[in-house]
């Protein structure tokens, strides 16, 4: 008798620690958005950072930090112009960079993983229609249906606050005229309502804004926990 109470105790304990681990392992796919130079990785990085120190269960940080595979390669070489490609090209590719993590990303929410992502399609969009030749709704169709993120987080900086700023330059869409035309299409799809779009004043402090930031991620952890993974425009 005793020991089928020891028993049921145990199975109450363990359930209890269970459902206390996916309450803490509630899991968002979290995107940062912005001109270049306006914090993305180094917010990115110090989210995963706080996340894991609090237990939540292994933020993954992608995009662009992952470019190790072959078509992320040929995209860093293009940003760096020691590669020179036709518009329609390096659009595709950013595209099929993205698709390429799709499963990796998909197992990881489904196990209740947080993801954090430095860019994603919305960068892809804004910096294509940025160049005049390309109209939104063609650059959205090859993200159409990726996972679709719980929250944007756009980091809000001029142009030419952003220019101030080390290494601006150093990539090949960083000047000041071409990140304004960016700036511009990000707005536009910023209207979009079926969309968690927060901005965030990247002109703070790194400390300030970071709390912010994770302020803004934690509440969304919350807010998803159990809702169905979605699709990006559909």
């Amino acid at each position: 008798m005793r020991r089928r109470a020891r028993l049921a105790a145990g199975r109450k304990g363990r359930a209890a620690r269970s459902a206390a681990w996916e309450r803490r392992a509630a899991r968002a796919l979290i995107a940062l958005e912005g001109v270049d130079r306006a914090g993305k990785s180094t917010q990115g990085r110090r989210l995963v950072e706080a996340l894991r120190a609090e237990g939540t269960r292994r933020p993954h940080l992608l995009f662009p930090a992952d470019r190790t595979t072959e078509i992320g390669q040929l995209i860093s070489s293009y940003l760096v112009r020691e590669k020179n490609l036709e518009d329609h090209t390096i659009h595709l590719l950013f595209s099929a960079n993205r698709w390429e993590h799709v499963p990796m990303m998909k197992e990881k929410l489904h196990q209740g993983v947080t993801i954090v992502v430095d860019r994603y399609a919305f960068s892809g969009v804004a910096f294509t229609s940025a160049k005049g030749n390309f109209c939104l709704d063609w650059c959205k169709q090859p993200d159409v249906g990726l996972p679709k993120p719980d929250l944007i987080l756009f980091l809000q900086l001029s142009p030419e606050a952003a220019a101030e700023r080390g290494n601006f330059g150093r990539e090949r869409y960083e000047t000041s005229s071409f990140q304004e035309k960016v700036l511009q299409s990000f707005y536009c799809l910023m209207e979009d309502k079926t969309l968690n779009w927060k901005k965030v004043d990247a002109s703070k402090s790194i400390e300030d804004l970071h709390r912010e930031i994770k302020s803004l991620a934690e509440e969304t952890m919350q807010e998803v926990q159990n809702k169905p993974l979605g699709e990006l425009w559909k």
